[in-house]
């Protein structure tokens, strides 16, 4: 069946049936297009259109379509021009007459808008969800083995020591700042598009407020043209999920070097690892690559549905059935991603002594000693390059930061004072960021509790 075609002579060709036909991607809103025409079903009631059994009758249909999905055979064999003229032919099939009129005063350009908001609007929740477990997983960590010292690197070079419960709120930051751009995609999603008609408004007096607060929604569109060719919301959801996969790629990226021989930090669980198919040594990140590499295919979805809007005059054009792909393809995604990330979390183990050590081996600490100078009056230009000579001096002759007393230091320069040399230490040196947002212990202990204030309020 159509829903459409009363001024066609001619039937659609089969090519054009096959390049069309949208049922086999967006049966995904089934549920949302049988939620969204249960209150539609009471909105025709309340205005006369349908009477209280026709309604009836149709809220048993659509219940019965619920069943049959359930059970797997609503979709056995069908070959509808999309999942919303499935709804109305198998409605037609349980209704009878009261079914054909469901559609009366509903374009199906508003109901797609519907069914696409509402699920949007269950997927960033699950996507939160996810979230939340992942950041629960690093707080997790920090907890456990948050207080050992590792380096901290600018252009993957050694910079400053870091304990590793700051390095894993770093991330808890990134992904909660996800999460709040989720709940903004969410807030702009959940506004209702039923009663905007095909683009000027419905021909029906519907109490849209009213059909809003049965569909948990938030409020109302404001304009019908603007409703009928309206995607941002779809544009939102792929940002929010395309910048939390770029935070998932960078976790997986350090990872997988963090994981490598060449640095030694951390061991992946072998239940998130692979091995090789030729050489028996091997244990590779397998997952945490996947995770990066899908982070491109999240982010090229976000890109293909902006230039599929950019050019479309209002308000609706076929183009925009192009969108569904992209958001499907980003959820499911991100959704694996996500699931993913906090399993290799929850498997990870530091290798606390290798981390410290490679911290104390690469003059991490010298920020900390040029910092004591300018705190005893030595202007810090002149304090850095007094550290940079004794670094220099150091690499020279082959001399760690352990290896000086503080005598040596008081004899390298006049400026220094022998108490200076314990701030050698890449753990005494820490005690020196001690500012809100900084590495000392006491800010990072503090630092987990909030974070785990904040999970409470994200759950």
């Amino acid at each position: 069946m159509k829903l459409w075609g009363g001024r066609f002579e001619k039937a659609p060709a089969e090519v054009f049936e096959r390049f069309t036909h949208s049922l086999h991607f967006d049966r995904r809103l089934l549920e949302a297009d049988l939620e969204g025409s249960r209150a539609f079903a009471r909105a025709l009631e309340r205005v006369g259109i349908l009477s209280a059994a026709e309604r009836e009758q149709i809220h048993k249909g659509l219940d019965e379509l619920a069943r049959e999905a359930a059970s797997g055979d609503l979709f056995a064999g069908a070959a509808d021009e999309d999942v919303h003229t499935l709804v109305v032919r198998k409605l037609q099939e349980k209704a009878g007459a009261a079914a054909d009129k469901i559609h009366t005063g509903r374009s199906r350009n508003e109901q797609v808008s519907l069914d696409f908001r509402i699920w949007i609007r269950g997927e960033i929740a699950s996507a939160r969800r996810r979230l939340a477990a992942l950041m629960e997983a690093l707080v997790e960590l920090a907890e456990r083995e948050g207080q050992s010292v590792l380096p901290g690197y600018t252009h993957l070079r050694r910079a400053q020591p870091v304990l590793w419960g700051h390095y894993l709120l770093a991330y808890f930051e990134m992904f909660a700042r996800d999460a709040e751009r989720f709940a903004q995609a969410s807030a702009r999603a959940n506004l209702l598009p039923l009663g905007t008609g095909a683009l000027a408004g419905s021909g029906f007096p519907f109490d849209r407020e009213r059909l809003a607060r049965e569909l948990g929604f938030d409020g109302i569109t404001a304009n019908s043209l603007d409703t009928a060719g309206d995607r941002d919301f779809a544009l939102d959801f792929l940002y929010a999920a395309s910048v939390a996969a770029l935070h998932l790629s960078r976790l997986a990226e350090d990872w997988i070097l963090y994981s490598s021989e060449e640095f030694g930090f951390l061991e992946l669980g072998d239940e998130v690892a692979s091995g090789s198919s030729l050489m028996p040594q091997k244990k590779n990140p397998d997952a945490l690559e996947l995770i990066r590499g899908k982070a491109g295919r999240i982010a090229g979805r976000l890109y293909a549905l902006m230039m599929t809007v950019k050019g479309l005059p209002l308000t609706y054009n076929r183009d925009l059935q192009e969108d569904k792909e992209a958001v499907f393809e980003a959820a499911d995604q991100l959704d694996a991603s996500l699931e993913m990330a906090a399993a290799v979390v929850r498997s990870a183990r530091l290798d606390a002594p290798q981390a410290e050590a490679a911290a104390a081996a690469g003059w991490t600490c010298a920020t900390a000693l040029a910092e004591a100078l300018a705190r005893k009056g030595v202007p810090f230009l002149r304090a850095h390059e007094i550290v940079g000579r004794l670094v220099r001096e150091s690499l020279r002759a082959g001399k760690r930061p352990s290896d000086w007393t503080g005598g040596q230091l008081a004899a390298a320069a006049p400026e220094f004072d022998p108490a200076m040399v314990e701030l050698l230490s890449p753990r005494r040196a820490i005690e020196n960021q001690a500012v809100p947002g900084g590495t000392a212990p006491a800010r990072v202990r503090e630092a987990i509790v909030e974070a785990r204030r904040r999970l409470k309020q994200l759950a």
